[in-house]
């Protein structure tokens, strides 16, 4: 792969943490930035560079629920105890029980981490014959951050986090000077780790840190390389809340920025949400207050919005649609949607219909060029070809049990107010009058009125073809 790293690598995340901080019965690691689970983000970065194996450290506590988001793509291992990062990783080491030369090692919880800092990472820690290799940010000595600690010759030494700091220095430093902190990403050698990870001593709450690894090798004159990433907020994790909240703004901030330089208009990035999985087709205009949600795909030549709100939903070439709702939907080309109307899951709008001011369409499928122009119910129907349906129809589907199916075949004129009465068919060319209650089926080209509706005659209102 261009953008790979070699087979001879595999991957950990650690993300056995109970995060107690967030205050929250959600493990931290599945809390979502953009839309993505945090532990997606390191899992998807390991992807990209090619790594085959990767092993995800779990407690007895969230296993489960992290399997139920990331399935058979990944091997787990089990910390039984919460003894520290550096005990995490001695779990993976063990399943991982010799298959990889290299192991590059991430937290779960730190979803800014780009691709381009990893690479180089992993690129200096093969270039060096490293035994240890750290990323680092370079940032305000204020931050609660392990801090890289170097010997008069620049070789890093130690990595000492912010709750064990009791050098007279380290303390001194003030908190607006510049110092180099350890972002959380390690490239070890499995014969460092091998001879290393049970050297750990724990500290002084029994705890044993991956970190005192650097001050293991640097003991041992190892050699430790390292690199700093381009990007200080690549070093920001998530611990509560508020830290959850400043993530998912540089996220957001960063994903608007992409599509914008990929050729999409965003007309207020400030009232804007794209989640991460979503992808928009060139020359689309995004306007304010609207949010792309899920695994939403939007198309070339749109116009999303104003007010606008789109979740796990498919949007084909040259669609507008306005100040509506779509959850799960599927929308073909050159469709016109809105304003103020709601496509629920399993709506499939074929090309060129049109949908009007509160419009809501439930497990519909509209054929091409079918039109709804105002008020309307339409749920568990198939609607065919050039349907003209007038405002005020409803689809009557549930009969206190069950939900029931409506057929208006292709070509059918639906007067105003017509309430049908499911399970019920309209034919071909059929029309209702205004008011009519359909609780029998209409045949072909015919014409019902009233209430109930009854046949009376043929219908003379020409089908205008899509």
């Amino acid at each position: 792969m261009a953008e790979g790293i070699g087979h001879e690598w595999a991957g950990v995340i650690l993300a056995a943490g109970h995060g107690v901080r967030m205050n929250s019965r959600i493990p931290k690691v599945l809390h979502q930035v953009c839309g993505k689970e945090l532990i997606r983000y390191p899992l998807e970065l390991l992807n990209q560079l090619g790594v085959g194996t990767v092993v995800v450290v779990v407690s007895p506590d969230n296993g489960t629920r992290i399997r139920q988001i990331l399935g058979d793509k990944v091997e787990y291992a089990t910390q039984p105890e919460m003894r520290g990062t550096g005990d995490a990783l001695l779990w993976a080491f063990k399943q991982l029980n010799g298959r990889a030369e290299q192991l590059l090692v991430l937290n779960g919880d730190v979803p800014l981490l780009t691709l381009d800092s990893v690479r180089q990472l992993c690129q200096r820690h093969l270039e060096q014959a490293a035994a240890l290799s750290l990323l680092m940010a370079q940032t305000d000595a204020g931050q609660d951050l392990g801090r890289v600690i170097r010997d008069s010759q620049g070789r890093i030494t130690d990595i000492v986090e912010a709750g064990d700091r009791t050098s007279p220095t380290d303390h001194q430093t003030p908190d607006h000077q510049t110092v180099e902190v350890n972002v959380g990403v390690y490239c070890f050698s499995s014969g460092f780790l091998a001879a290393n990870l049970k050297r750990i001593e724990p500290n002084t709450q029994g705890e044993k840190y991956l970190t005192s690894l650097a001050a293991l090798g640097a003991e041992a004159g190892e050699p430790i390389s390292s690199e700093i990433c381009g990007d200080p907020n690549e070093s920001m994790g998530v611990n509560n809340r508020l830290q959850l909240s400043r993530v998912e703004a540089i996220q957001r901030r960063r994903i608007l920025e992409r599509w914008m330089l990929a050729g999409i208009t965003i007309q207020d990035p400030a009232s804007v949400y794209i989640d991460g999985d979503v992808t928009v087709g060139q020359d689309s205009i995004i306007l304010a207050n609207t949010a792309l949600r899920g695994y939403t795909s939007i198309g070339e030549d749109c116009q999303i919005g104003p007010n606008t709100v789109i979740e796990d939903s498919a949007v084909g070439d040259g669609c507008r649609i306005t100040a509506s709702m779509l959850e799960e939907a599927t929308v073909e080309a050159g469709v016109e949607i809105g304003p103020f109307s709601h496509l629920r899951p399993g709506a499939y709008l074929e090309s060129g219909v049109h949908l009007g001011n509160y419009v809501e369409v439930k497990n519909s499928r509209l054929s091409t060029g079918a039109v709804s122009g105002h008020f309307s119910y339409l749920g568990d129907a198939t609607i065919g070809a050039g349907v003209n349906i007038g405002a005020g129809t409803v689809t009557c589907n549930y009969d206190g049990r069950d939900k029931l199916p409506t057929v208006i075949e292709a070509g059918a004129f639906i007067g105003c107010d017509t309430m049908l009465v499911a399970p019920v068919t309209v034919g071909a060319n059929a029309a209702t009058g205004a008011g009519a209650v359909v609780t029998k089926d209409i045949p072909a080209a015919g014409l019902a009125v009233g209430v109930p509706a009854r046949i009376v005659g043929k219908n003379r209102i020409p089908h205008k073809a899509p």
